[in-house]
């Protein structure tokens, strides 16, 4: 059985197990999960996601359409620049 058959015959009470561990960074027992134990077991996640759910309920979903109904003019994906300004009395002459 390869890892998308795995995930295919996966349930969704595992599911919730394994991404509860990742969540949390253990075992349900308590204990921790290793390195390679957290990667595999976000693979499962994202996998299983991306087969059983629609786009906006997946793991790492990011709405970019949430402020298009904002009166703002530019965009929020944008960055501005930040100025600093010094109002120190002091440092007028």
């Amino acid at each position: 059985m390869n890892f998308k058959e795995m995930i295919d015959n996966m349930s969704p009470e595992v599911y919730a197990r394994l991404k509860q561990a990742v969540e949390l960074g253990k075992w349900p027992n308590g204990v921790r999960l290793t390195e390679e134990q957290k990667e595999l077991c976000l693979q499962a996640v994202i996998t299983y996601d991306y087969s059983n759910k629609p786009e906006e309920s997946r793991v790492g979903y990011i709405d970019r359409n949430v402020h298009t109904g904002c009166d703002s003019k530019t965009s929020t994906n944008e960055h501005e620049t930040v100025k600093w300004v010094n109002n120190d009395p002091k440092d007028k002459v």
